[in-house]
Order: structure tokens, then C-alpha cells, then sequence
């Protein structure tokens, strides 16, 4: 069979990719990345470093722990490989979850980097044809070692002791890391923003931020990790990626999309140590897509951002015995709301913000680039809502090209959001008549199947929601296929319980 009438195998250009085992020490975890392609074998390192004691080289849990938070990057390969070989500690759980997760980015991959438009493909691959499948994984998963059974997840057993109430916060410089802290901290709770350090110019968003909440925060953290390396090592290995990569100028990466569970893995061990029983993701609301492409259906790319992606790892989290909860506080905002509620209420932390593709360090700081598609749509969102983009760092000739620039170039952001900007960009005379279309809901609070009240704790809602309604113009709720106008407060939904709810003691501590 070719290609013509369904066959993908063209795809697979790698023989074997082997990963692991892994060498766990204290502060580190190494494990090699072995490429087989006939009689050419090529290696490489992926490295997690921390700034503390977080491992315990002996202990099996540690090695369980390392092996599962490296094998994360070989997930968006599955399309590609005739075998992934994973050498090292997998419980059954573990076993199960990578399969189920490699075969969702295995799809994902396939109709969102190669059905539609890539830049950086050639060849065959550039004109891959639509086939249906039950799974897209190509590779056979070989697990090398016998099957791991942790005591944490034995039928009786506790599990990991964590305090639902610290939280752990992903944080990256973005406004979305930036205000579920900022939340949090008004919310009275503990929180332990855990930076995630990429070795390339990925950590540049990161600096402004880490830099004042290290110096601000002691509960801040660090992790260093090589990620981006390996990801651009093994670009090296396809035929039918443009080998100038690095050159193309683009708002996407070339093959990967399986790369957050990389960064919130990570944070995993510190969570151990600390205790911090839930750990927080910026996702607002339009990061939960559910689309179909020639009727295959996918996430749009940004299954790793979606509400199922959470629900997913809870309940991986629960079954591992590891008691984290992993959520978004801010799922019904738009992203505008993001960014108005972070500019109005928390100035002082939005400062820090960049979310820029191509930032550069300037003297003491790290300075947006002022052209790519995420600075227009930041220049745009805080323009609209009347706050002046060179807090965070933009000049006024940026200013000036960004708000001209929004006329005309598409924005990787909900259309009716956009639209809205746009709105309220002609309201205050920076934009033409007509440019704009009013779409009021989305300086709301959206409450549906993409973010509902039961996706957080309870004990967060009431609280949080008063914040939140200061700056939100009301809040809608979904009534069939029509939103309604609804009071959260008065809505059954507030007291219903979250499925992954810890039981608490009187005192609020874990029963």
C-alpha cells in the first residue's frame, strides 16, 4: 500500500528509539536518548536539574519518578518510530497512561503538523494523505524491565502525604502564571511559583518574573531542563523536516505538541517534598477545543492545555497514589479578561509579563520583541482596556506597529475575542469604524463544558468568583445550546463537589 490509498509508514523513519535508563542523583536526573536508524545509531543526554535535594538516588519511587518525567518527550514520536523501547521503572499505571497519551499526540501530530499547512516540511510528508485510524501510534512500546509496583499506590495504602492547601503554581513570565498567583495570594493561600528553565532563548519570558519572585517569594523554585535540545536534536533525525529550521520564522514548533506534562512532571518532585497537594496551570478558557478535521477528531493542538489534559492527570496522579490535584483557576476567562484583571488589579505583577516569541535582553531586563503575533496581541489587550503597554516594556514605536499591524494580520487567539478587541480599540478611537464586532461575553465569566465551577475545589469558588466578578462584567452560563445570564453565588453548581477532592478534617487538614 502507498501512500495514495492510506499507508503512513513513509513516516517512519526511525527504527528504534530507544529512552533510559535513567541516572538519578540528588539535585539531577539524566537519561540517555538513543536513535537507531539501520546501522546509524546516534545519542544524547536529557537533563532535569534542580536547585535542591529532591531525589533519592536509592530509593525506588525517585527512579520511578525520574523515569516518568523523562519519557514525556519521546510521547510526540510515536508517529514516526517502528519501536520506542523504554528502558527503566513503569508501574502498570505508568505503562497504560504513556500508551493512552502517546496515541492522543500520535493524532494530534498527525492532523495539526502534517494535514495542515507546516513551513517546515518537504517532501512526502508535506503532502500526507487523510487517513481514519483508531490510533495513529506506528511504534511498538516496549517496556525492557519488569512492571514496577510503587508502595504509595498498593490497594489500602495512603499514598503520598500532601497539604491540599499549598499550592504549586507553573509559572513562566506569561499573565496567565502571573494572575492564578497573584489570585492565590489574595486568596490567602500558600503558594510556591516553580519555574520551569528551557537551556535556550524559551527562558527569556521566564527572567523579568523569576528574577522578582526569587527575590520576593522564598517558596519560589527553579528547574533547569534540556528539553528544547533534545526536541531540536531529533528534528535533526527526520528527512522531512527543513534542516534550516532554526532559520523559518514561525509562531509554532515543527513536530512537537506533547511538551506541558515535560514541564509539570518536573515540578513533581519539588511538589513531593514541599507536600503541596495541588498543582495550578494558567489555561483560560479558549484553550479547550474540541474539533473535527475530515471527520478525525482532535484538540486542535492544545490537548495539553485543554480541561481533559487536567482531568487526565488527576486522575493519573490519584491512581499513582500521589494525591495532586491538577487544575486551572482560570478557565472561564477569556483571554482579554486574563489580561484586563492581571493589568487592573495586579499592576505590580504585570509588569513582569512577557509574552513575546522573540524577547531580547536589553541591560537588566528582558525586552519583547514588539513584532510577532503574541506582542500584538498583548499590545492590543491592554490598549483595549486602557492600560499602557510600556509597563511591561514595549516601546512607542512597538506600540504604534503593533496596533497598526492588528489591522491586518491574523491573531492565534478566539475569534470573537478578537473581534472584541477590536471593539473596544474603535471605542477609544485607536481603531476604524466597522473594524470591530461587539461580543460582550467575553468580558465574562464563562461557566459550560470547557470550564465548569466542579473542574476546581469547592473551597476555592466562593472567594475566587468575587474577585474574578470585580473585573468581569457578570458571568453566563450554558443553557442548552444558548448562554444565559446567571448568578454563580445562587447556582447549585458552587456546593457540588470536585472529583478529585481530598477529604479534609475539621481543621482543614487531610483526613
Amino acid at each position: 500500500m502507498n501512500a495514495s490509498t492510506g499507508d503512513l509508514s513513509f513516516l517512519q523513519v526511525i527504527d528504534v528509539l530507544e529512552v533510559g535508563p535513567a541516572r538519578v542523583e540528588k539535585r539531577r536526573v539524566i537519561t540517555p536518548y538513543k536513535v537507531i536508524q539501520g546501522d546509524r545509531e546516534v545519542q544524547n543526554s536529557l537533563i532535569y536539574s534542580y536547585d535542591e535535594d529532591v531525589f533519592a538516588p536509592r530509593d525506588p519511587d525517585s527512579a520511578n519518578l525520574a523515569h516518568l518525567i523523562t519519557a514525556q518527550v519521546a510521547l510526540n514520536y510515536g508517529l514516526f518510530c517502528k519501536e520506542i523501547r523504554f528502558h527503566g521503572s513503569y508501574s502498570r499505571v505508568d505503562r497504560r497512561f504513556l500508551s493512552d497519551m502517546m496515541a492522543n499526540t500520535s493524532r494530534e501530530i498527525y492532523v495539526n503538523k502534517l494535514l495542515r499547512h507546516n513551513p517546515f516540511l518537504i517532501g512526502q510528508a508535506a503532502n500526507t494523505p487523510v487517513v481514519k485510524r483508531r490510533n495513529y501510534t506506528q511504534a511498538k512500546i516496549t517496556f525492557t524491565e519488569p512492571i514496577y509496583e510503587s508502595p504509595a499506590a498498593a490497594p489500602g495504602a495512603a499514598g503520598w502525604l500532601m497539604d491540599p492547601n499549598k499550592y504549586t503554581v507553573m509559572s513562566s513570565g506569561g499573565k496567565e502564571s502571573l494572575l492564578t498567583f497573584a489570585l492565590l495570594k489574595e486568596l490567602g493561600r500558600e503558594a510556591h511559583p516553580v519555574y520551569i528553565n528551557e537551556s535556550g532563548r524559551h527562558w527569556f519570558t521566564a527572567v523579568n518574573g523569576y528574577r522578582h519572585f526569587a527575590a520576593t517569594y522564598p517558596e519560589t523554585a527553579r528547574v533547569w531542563m534540556n528539553t528544547d535540545r533534545i526536541f531540536n536534536w531529533m528534528l535533526r533525525q527526520f528527512p522531512f523536516i527543513r534542516q534550516d529550521f532554526n532559520t523559518i520564522r514561525a509562531d509554532e514548533y515543527p513536530i512537537r505538541l506533547w511538551t506541558v506534562a515535560a514541564f509539570s512532571l518536573a515540578a513533581v518532585p519539588l511538589l513531593r517534598k514541599r507536600e503541596t497537594g495541588r498543582l495550578l496551570i494558567g489555561d483560560e478558557y479558549d484553550t479547550t477545543r474540541h474539533y473535527h478535521y475530515e471527520g478525525i477528531p482532535h484538540y486542535d493542538g492544545l490537548f495539553d492545555q485543554s480541561l481533559d489534559f487536567d482531568i487526565a492527570f488527576s486522575r493519573y496522579f490519584q491512581r499513582k497514589g500521589w494525591n495532586i490535584q491538577q487544575f486551572s483557576i482560570i478557565r472561564p476567562l477569556s483571554e482579554l479578561l486574563v489580561e484586563k484583571t492581571l493589568a487592573l488589579r495586579y499592576p505590580d505583577l504585570q509588569q513582569h509579563q512577557v509574552s513575546c516569541h522573540l524577547s531580547h535582553i536589553d541591560g537588566e531586563r528582558i525586552r519583547p520583541c514588539g513584532h510577532c503575533e503574541k506582542c500584538r496581541r498583548v499590545v492590543g489587550m491592554l490598549t483595549a482596556v486602557g492600560v499602557d503597554p510600556a509597563r511591561c516594556g514595549y516601546t512607542p514605536e512597538q506600540i504604534d506597529r503593533c496596533l497598526k499591524a492588528l489591522l491586518h494580520g491574523e491573531l492565534r487567539q478566539e475569534k470573537d475575542g478578537a473581534q472584541h478587541m477590536a471593539f473596544l480599540l474603535e471605542q477609544r478611537g485607536l481603531a476604524p469604524a466597522g473594524t470591530g464586532v461587539e461580543h460582550a461575553y467575553i468580558e465574562k465569566l464563562r461557566f459550560d463544558e470547557r470550564a465548569p465551577m466542579t473542574g476546581i475545589p469547592q473551597d476555592l469558588r466562593p472567594g475566587l468568583y468575587r474577585i474574578l466578578l470585580e473585573h468581569a462584567n457578570g458571568a453566563m452560563k450554558r443553557d442548552g445550546r444558548r448562554y444565559a445570564d446567571f448568578d454563580p453565588f445562587q447556582d447549585p453548581e458552587i456546593e457540588r463537589p470536585y472529583s478529585f477532592d481530598q477529604k479534609l478534617t475539621e481543621d482543614g487538614t487531610p483526613a
